[in-house]
């Protein structure tokens, strides 16, 4: 079944996140996927991330051998050290995010729906869930882009036509990029840009909870 067709490694989905960050854009990344994008952004391109644990300007992540248990990311992951790297408190780390100078934030998700609310701070089957900096992301930042599996463990759509979870944002997210397509939210519906190599655009709707329009520029992944 097509179900069990190979998927795009999260290192793949990362890549292709990478390609939406803006060169010399103040950028936030989020847990879980998001946190590998700084690893994939060319050299030739300068990204200014940002923490809300109250870090600016922080590098990719550390080697092992690099690791400094005072120099991590919001997620606790260790960060290399690069020229012109700031510190501050993180009332000044989210006052960088309500003001809105943050370009872009990569975040992970639960579920998306048609309209492009963003649900990623509670899971309700286990009755927990983390805020964290993301209801002031999905707010403060120009640009919400989601990076996620298309579907959870057990393949239920994480695009949905309405969330069932908890909202984090309403109407907020700019693009997903999941294991298997591209999409962008648009006041039309979901239009599918992109498909995972041997992908079709049927067998990604799916595995998709809401109507997906296929663009006419539709392509395979592109990296």
């Amino acid at each position: 079944m097509f179900e069990h067709k190979e998927r795009l490694d999260r290192e793949i989905v990362a890549m292709r996140v990478a390609r939406e960050l803006p060169d010399g854009g103040y950028v936030n990344l989020g847990i879980g996927i998001p946190t590998l994008v700084s690893n994939f952004v060319s050299e030739e391109s300068v990204v200014f991330y940002h923490s809300e644990s109250g870090v600016l300007n922080c590098g990719p992540l550390a080697d092992e051998d690099e690791q400094d248990i005072d120099l991590i990311n919001a997620g606790g992951q260790f960060l290399q050290t690069v020229p012109g790297m700031a510190f501050f408190s993180s009332v000044d780390g989210f006052a960088m995010i309500r003001g809105g100078h943050v370009d872009v934030t990569v975040l992970g998700a639960h579920q998306v729906s048609a309209t492009g609310d963003l649900a990623n701070w509670m899971l309700p089957e286990r009755g927990v869930g983390n805020i964290g900096g993301a209801m002031d992301l999905a707010a403060g930042a120009k640009t919400v882009i989601v990076a996620m599996e298309h579907t959870d463990r057990s393949d239920n759509p994480k695009i949905v036509q309405e969330c069932t979870f908890p909202i984090t944002g309403q109407g907020c997210v700019s693009l997903i990029v999941t294991d298997i397509a591209v999409i962008r939210p648009t006041p039309q519906g979901l239009v599918l840009e992109e498909v995972a190599p041997g992908w079709e655009p049927g067998e990604v709707q799916l595995l998709t909870g809401a109507p997906l329009s296929i663009s006419p520029a539709l392509k395979e992944y592109e990296l």
